[in-house]
């Protein structure tokens, strides 16, 4: 007797498997897949620039100018007034620098030592000061003089001669200078004061006056009304 015929087993329909993306393959941008916001997992998150800076300074700028750097809530009219009172108090700032130095290479005398060490001192003090009155004058959107030959037009402190003079006049040249300085720093720390700009207020007061009069301290006390002695 002949067995029975065996049943087909019914086939199962064929699935296809998605092919996983292989590594590192690009993904095409759909409606699906563009972002909805930061911390989606879309491929591609598309956001807003927001607060863009409007009229960005151009790569050069003229002299003596002021542009929109910075938000920082002043008007065109009172950053200008800031930047021409802070360009004046660079170029004097820099140029009494200068003079330390030069009296830290060139004085002389029973006091050599002190002064020599003194004059370094106040000159790292200076340069820091005009670091600080560069950076304030470039955040205003203004244009910092640094040019030797600019510094020396600008400035109001009357030019050194060359030649290597006593400590006495040493002394008596620096503590001019910081006179002439101080003298603009309380009338522009007066101005920046009712015109609003307190960032310029705030260096003048608590950087410019403070160093110039403590260093007018030290420098003046070596200012005495005694002769020199010699032992016999």
């Amino acid at each position: 007797m002949a067995s029975p015929a065996k049943a087909a087993a019914p086939k199962a329909a064929a699935t296809k498997k998605a092919a996983a993306p292989k590594k590192n393959a690009l993904v095409p941008v759909t409606s699906e897949n563009t972002g909805v916001g930061a911390g989606s997992n879309a491929v591609v998150d598309i956001q807003p620039r927001l607060n863009q800076q409007q009229n960005a300074p151009m790569p050069t700028q003229r002299y003596g100018t002021v542009s929109q750097r910075l938000p920082i809530g002043l008007s065109e009219s009172i950053r200008q007034e800031s930047v021409t009172m802070l360009n004046q108090l660079l170029a004097d700032t820099i140029t009494l620098r200068d003079m330390y130095k030069k009296h830290h290479w060139q004085v002389v005398g029973p006091t050599f030592y002190q002064l020599h060490l003194l004059f370094d001192k106040h000159y790292e003090e200076q340069s820091v000061l005009v670091d600080a009155i560069a950076e304030r004058i470039q955040i205003l959107g203004g244009v910092a003089i640094a040019m030797a030959h600019d510094v020396a037009e600008l400035s109001s402190i009357p030019r050194v001669p060359r030649d290597r003079e006593e400590a006495p006049i040493q002394v008596s040249r620096l503590l001019d200078a910081h006179q002439r300085i101080l003298k603009n720093c309380h009338d522009y720390a007066d101005k920046a004061d009712e015109s609003g700009d307190d960032g310029t207020n705030d260096l003048i007061v608590s950087q410019l006056v403070r160093t110039n009069e403590m260093q007018v301290w030290f420098v003046a006390e070596h200012v005495v009304d005694s002769p020199l002695t010699q032992a016999e």
